[in-house]
């Protein structure tokens, strides 16, 4: 037997047996997002100045993500909230993403809306330190919802724009419904909460909720 033969076996063994660990897993990390904002080029500009671009202040868990040094404020009809930390790379399009309580808050009433979905969301006052922005759309609560990848997909059983229930056990033993599941190359597996999900279940950093696909119960 060749290298080349001796090699290809070690390669396959290695990926089964990878697969079959995967396979075995009913859980996923939990990470809370608290309110931050996502701002198009055009917008960064309009905030912070002409040709200004973001500067990374720590790495997120998502690939190619990151918690900007930047920050604004952001205001509704009854009050504002500072410092509120920009997320990049720039987008396409700016997105405003608080909780229920940041809503009550600033006195906007606004939709559960997966990210990206913002046509017709509430308005919002974006504050820079170089100008302001009123968007008549893109203020949003964060639908719950857990990244994976391809791979992950298949040891879950589950597929892109499926709805999963997810299991929080613990002293406040919470259950989330319709988590909603996005899958891609460019995930790492992780569900998204907000602050306020995870104070109701006294949910803090590096929890891991079961992941329960509706019609079973594990």
């Amino acid at each position: 037997m060749n290298q080349d033969s001796i090699q290809a076996i070690v390669k396959e063994v290695v990926a089964r047996l990878s697969t079959l660990a995967a396979s075995e897993r009913t859980t996923v990390p939990m990470a809370i997002s608290a309110r931050h904002c996502h701002l198009s080029k055009e917008d960064v500009e309009a905030l912070f100045g002409p040709g200004y671009e973001l500067t990374v202040r720590s790495e997120l868990s998502q690939p190619g993500q990151f918690a900007a040094n930047e920050t604004v404020m952001i205001a509704g009809p009854r009050g504002s909230i500072e410092k509120v930390r920009i997320l990049g790379p720039a987008r396409s399009m700016t997105q405003v993403e608080v909780s229920q309580t940041d809503s009550i808050k600033l006195g906007l009433k606004v939709p559960v809306r997966m990210s990206g979905d913002i046509a017709g969301s509430a308005p919002i006052t974006i504050i820079g330190p170089k100008g302001s922005l009123f968007k008549k759309e893109g203020c949003i609560v964060a639908r719950a919802h857990i990244h994976m990848t391809p791979a992950d997909a298949k040891a879950f059983s589950v597929e892109e724009g499926e709805w999963v229930r997810v299991v929080a056990d613990g002293e406040r033993p919470v259950s989330f419904e319709k988590v909603l599941i996005r899958v891609s190359d460019r995930y790492k597996l992780e569900m998204h909460i907000d602050t306020d999900e995870a104070n109701a279940g006294l949910i803090f950093p590096a929890k891991e909720g079961r992941l329960e696909k509706y019609g079973e119960r594990r």
